[in-house]
């Protein structure tokens, strides 16, 4: 029995052996420190030995970098979005631009020479350079007019950029360890830390922290290896260019005058007889004719001369509201834009003109880069000849983000807020062309990027009687059952302040005071048909003046003479510190 029991204890003992070295095995692994080495070039998703990795900050952006015969290049979508927003690329022209508040770099590609406002300087490296139909600009080029700070490391090649400053919080590594692709010992080297070395701490958690090495790497390490915390702040030496502005030792107060043909500039003086308070006119004389950046004109000598014999300064106004025209091609080709801003400023001086204001409408989202390139080097022209640039902008709405409002606010002297057409002529339903709330909001949010001093605030001088037409039950019965229920047709016609008085006293209507869009409010059925008017007149100008007043903007302005009664002046004139 006893020789029979013998092979089975054995059994047992190399079963519980197995069992006990699994465990151990299990409890070894699980505790044991990794040695794995993370693939770097996967961590900073490098497919090509020549490309380089981006860190901005503290974050691996998804673009790539070059490195290419010794020099940095890194790709034109982060170098606006990250480094310098003035930089523009040409793309037709093979050209690349950036402007200073005095003068036009122009960059060819592949070239080393280039041009400040047509006088040649070179660098000792391509400045710019396309791979495919990715433009890769220089980093030390960047960096000449731009206020960031970089940092390049090889093995793989990856750039680090700064570009904000202030304080972080920072650490010594207490004595040589890892740095992990995750907070775990289990988890991938990225990159060796040495007994004092200097980390960034980006964020602390319970056995680990998150860091930023020396070189550039972003990871984790265990806290216990970390000592001597402190904080440190970083300024940037960079100087940031000056742009100077015309400011006038007055409140603006503009009028646009409408001039559709030569003889409208005829009636000027008839026109301002019964004014009083204006200091600046706006005629419509200029319009984008063509896509070669030429224009045509209404100006008058005539009437520049009796504006200023007035004591009243002319700034001429540009439309964009040719719609054969593509405004986006014009701006976005270099020659074309030289072409308009040349014949811009050739006006200007042959007509004595004390400013331009520029009228670009509806602009595509994807032409907003080009309008501000046009911005830009208008504005250098106006800088040299002492013509005020003005620019006329929807109040701020997520359509219109691209239009850059603080850029503008930057470069040009005025920035103007068309503080109207809330509901207009295409709108779904029927409404005030400038509530109170309108008008506050617009100004407000203008404020967040552009200073009070360049703001100038447009109010209408018009209004719009709303006609709800009932539907037939026939129209009502062939609609989209899916589609919201309307049992009218909107339409709606403009109207000066006379002509509304005219169509008050027509119908015998008595408008009432609305305090939540602060205008003289009128309806009535007539013939079946439903009008709606939210009137503007000397006690909603009032209101909204009231609000320029409180926020001390530089001045108002008004859409359009001839629309208004004669006692808006005295309203105006009362808010206006001449």
């Amino acid at each position: 029995m006893k020789k029979k029991l013998i092979p089975v204890l054995v059994a047992i003992v190399l079963i519980f052996i197995v069992v006990v070295v699994s465990i151990l095995t299990g409890i070894m692994e699980k505790y044991s420190v990794s040695d794995e080495r993370a693939d770097l070039y996967e961590y900073y998703s490098i497919t090509d030995n020549n490309q380089a990795g981006i860190i901005i900050q503290n974050e691996i952006i998804e673009n790539k970098g070059l490195f290419d015969e010794g020099i940095y290049y890194v790709d034109y979508d982060t170098v606006i979005t990250y480094c310098n927003d003035r930089f523009f690329w040409d793309q037709e022209g093979k050209l690349l631009l950036f402007t200073t508040p005095a003068d036009i770099i122009k960059v060819p590609m592949d070239s080393m020479e280039y041009t400040i406002s047509q006088n040649p300087a070179s660098e000792n490296f391509v400045i710019a350079k396309e791979k495919g139909d990715v433009l890769y600009i220089a980093l030390d080029f960047v960096k000449k007019f731009s206020n960031i700070s970089y940092t390049a490391f090889e093995n793989p090649y990856r750039i680090r950029i700064q570009n904000e400053w202030g304080t972080s919080e920072l650490a010594s590594v207490l004595k040589d360890n890892k740095v992990r692709y995750r907070g775990g010992v289990k988890s991938p080297i990225l990159t060796d830390v040495y007994e004092g070395e200097t980390v960034e701490i980006l964020e602390e958690m319970d056995a680990w922290t998150k860091v930023r090495t020396e070189n550039a790497f972003i990871g984790y390490i265990q806290n216990k290896y970390l000592s001597d915390k402190w904080e440190e702040t970083t300024e940037s030496d960079f100087i940031e260019p000056v742009y100077t502005s015309i400011s006038k030792d007055y409140e603006i107060n503009l009028v646009w005058n409408q001039i559709t043909n030569p003889d409208a500039n005829n009636t000027l003086l008839d026109s301002l007889a019964g004014t009083s308070g204006i200091n600046t006119i706006s005629p419509t004389w200029f319009s984008v004719a063509d896509n070669g950046g030429n224009i045509t004109s209404l100006a008058s000598p005539t009437y520049v001369e009796q504006a200023h014999s007035l004591g009243i300064e002319v700034w001429a106004l540009v439309d964009n509201f040719n719609k054969e025209v593509d405004i986006k091609e014009v701006m976005s080709n270099t020659t074309s834009r030289e072409n308009l801003i040349q014949l811009l400023i050739n006006a200007a001086i042959q007509y004595d003109l004390d400013g331009i204001n520029i009228d670009f409408e509806e602009l595509s989202e994807d032409s907003g880069a080009a309008f501000m390139q046009f911005i830009r080097e208008l504005s250098i022209s106006c800088r040299a000849q002492q013509i005020v640039l003005s620019i006329d902008n929807y109040v701020p709405q997520a359509y219109s983000m691209h239009y850059d409002r603080k850029e503008q606010g930057i470069v040009a002297d005025y920035v103007i807020v068309m503080g109207y057409d809330e509901h207009f002529a295409g709108s779904e339903k029927s409404g005030s062309v400038a509530s109170i709330d309108f008008v506050r909001n617009g100004i407000e949010n203008t404020l967040l990027e552009v200073p009070a001093g360049k703001v100038i605030n447009a109010i209408p001088f018009y209004t719009r009687v709303w006609q709800e037409t009932p539907k037939t039950e026939e129209e009502i019965a062939a609609e989209d059952p899916n589609t919201e229920y309307v049992p009218y047709h909107l339409s709606s016609q403009a109207m000066g302040m006379e002509a509304v008085t005219a169509f008050l006293n027509q119908y015998n209507l008595v408008p009432t005071w609305d305090e939540t869009t602060g205008q003289n409010f009128a309806e009535a059925e007539i013939d079946g048909i439903t009008y709606k008017v939210w009137i503007e007149d000397a006690r909603s100008i009032e209101e909204k003046l009231k609000v320029m007043d409180e926020y001390q903007l530089a001045g108002v302005a008004a859409w359009k003479l001839g629309f208004e009664t004669p006692d808006i002046w005295q309203v105006i004139s009362g808010h206006i510190n001449e």
